[in-house]
């Protein structure tokens, strides 16, 4: 028997790289710090929530990269002049990734409180009909 693939269904035309999406998700779900949430806030609006505790505004940084959000932070660290005795809290550098469907942009981000608030908001396009037209003759083949 053999095992298709998602990507290879027969009635999923064209989604071919649902595949790589996938693979890409799941290695990015892998990632433990920082801990972060996400919540529906409205019906076409979310929210993602990073504990950024410690980190400044200039230390963050937000871009979408092919469909993908990327959340990265780094934290200049000068601490030659101070002597910890014990060090729990974390101030190592992180990079989060979301895969954004289509359609879902970035509203804007807030940080407040050690936590880095991410809102998105997914437009819904209108449904759209086509009437396809059925012709008797078929077309020559166009040759490159």
């Amino acid at each position: 028997m053999t095992k298709l693939s998602f990507g290879s269904h027969p009635y999923l035309l064209g989604f071919e790289q649902l595949e790589r999406l996938v693979e890409r998700t799941a290695k990015t779900a892998s990632e433990g710090f920082p801990p972060f949430n996400i919540e529906a806030t409205a019906d076409n609006a979310y929210r993602i929530t990073l504990a950024v505790a410690g980190f400044r505004e200039e230390d963050l940084s937000i871009t979408v990269e092919d469909r993908q959000l990327v959340i990265r932070g780094r934290q200049d660290q000068d601490d030659s002049s101070r002597v910890f005795l014990h060090r729990g809290i974390a101030a190592r550098a992180f990079q989060r990734s979301f895969v954004l469907a289509d359609g879902v942009e970035v509203a804007g981000a807030l940080l407040e409180n050690g936590l880095l608030h991410v809102d998105l908001h997914r437009s819904v396009p209108e449904p759209v009909v086509q009437t396809i037209a059925i012709t008797r003759d078929r077309p020559a083949p166009t040759r490159r």
